[in-house]
């Protein structure tokens, strides 16, 4: 049985406790918050799990073996290293860190602790992204040209960090998973419609190897809430709707064909679009924060390092943000990741 403390009890803070209540190989020991009403709420739920205002009481406790990190994300690297200094194994929630060198840090001092360290992208846990990876690496998509993102709703409105920074760490990710690699440039615009000092919605493009260019699109200002990826192949095409809880993945037999047509003095290609069916596979339907959870605790057991959203897989991330920050702050200018 690992037990487990959980730093912040705010927005996401209280969706760890549940989880890790319900593991079988794991226990919601204790939780951290300024809150006492939300502390006291978490007593309530929980009856048996300890509260308190400090997270240091979690650090310093010696029979909590894991830490799960839900605090404002501009105290995730000072709380991460703190745990990982008391010998505590990690799952921070994304992004890792505000800086890439201190992405580096924390990774360098897990390995030299040995503990696990993970970045909460939880969905490379979702099974319509775990779908999404395999089909594209079986080369039915044929050669990828481009993908484009869409993470929109209005609201929830944050005060510590910008909406790229909020929404766009769940889309790097994914793209990152889904082409094995991170970004070479970027080139992106916000604004703050709002009138407040964070960007409320902006665009980013992404170029990764092999001329692939992706598009994301984040926002808190927008009437829909959406969470959208499209990929778009030389054979087929796909697009993944989070939202769609009948068919999360529709495969678009659709593709560009170039034919030759022969005048006397010149021939020229003509482009032909070839459209074919929709096909709606049929996708599982697992809690990706459960899948998150597990998979964490397996590497602990295991002792195991998570090559799936490690602090490297963090380390990129963040990189990818700053670059994207820089280039807006620079009215789009084209910066290299």
């Amino acid at each position: 049985m690992i037990k487990v403390g959980i730093i912040g009890c705010g927005y996401w803070g209280p969706n760890h406790i549940r989880i890790f209540s319900q593991m079988a190989n794991a226990q919601s020991t204790m939780c951290s918050d300024l809150s006492e009403d939300r502390l006291n709420a978490m007593k309530r739920l929980y009856p048996n799990i300890k509260i308190t205002k400090n997270y240091k009481d979690i650090l310093q406790n010696p029979e909590i073996q894991a830490v799960c990190i839900a605090s404002p994300t501009n105290t995730h690297f000072a709380i991460t290293k703190e745990a990982l200094e008391a010998n505590k194994h990690v799952l921070c929630e994304k992004p890792l860190t505000l800086k890439p060198n201190e992405s580096v840090v924390l990774k360098d001092l897990a390995m030299k602790k040995k503990k696990v360290l993970m970045a909460g992208h939880i969905f490379l846990f979702n099974p319509g992204i775990m779908w999404l990876k395999k089909y594209i690496e079986s080369g039915e998509l044929g050669e990828i040209y481009s993908a484009h993102a869409i993470r929109t709703n209005l609201g929830p409105f944050r005060y510590d960090v910008n909406a790229m920074w909020d929404l766009a760490p769940h889309d790097i990710s994914i793209l990152n998973y889904l082409f094995d690699n991170c970004p070479i440039n970027v080139s992106a615009r916000g604004q703050k419609c709002l009138g407040n000092s964070m960007e409320d919605l902006a665009f980013a493009t992404l170029e990764y190897p092999n001329n692939l260019l992706a598009n994301i699109h984040v926002s808190w200002l927008d009437p829909k809430k959406v969470r959208q990826i499209t990929i778009v192949g030389s054979k087929k095409m796909i697009v993944w709707d989070d939202l769609d809880n009948i068919g999360p993945i529709k495969v678009y037999d659709k593709h560009v064909e170039k034919t030759s047509t022969f005048y006397e003095t010149y021939g020229e290609f003509q482009l032909l679009s070839r459209e074919g069916s929709i096909t709606i596979p049929q996708i599982g339907m697992g809690e990706p924060l459960k899948a998150q959870a597990q998979y964490f605790l397996n590497c602990i057991e295991k002792d195991e390092w998570p090559a799936l959203c490690d602090a490297q897989k963090g380390y990129e991330v963040v990189k990818t943000l700053c670059a994207i920050q820089s280039s807006m702050q620079q009215n789009g200018a084209c910066v290299k990741v």
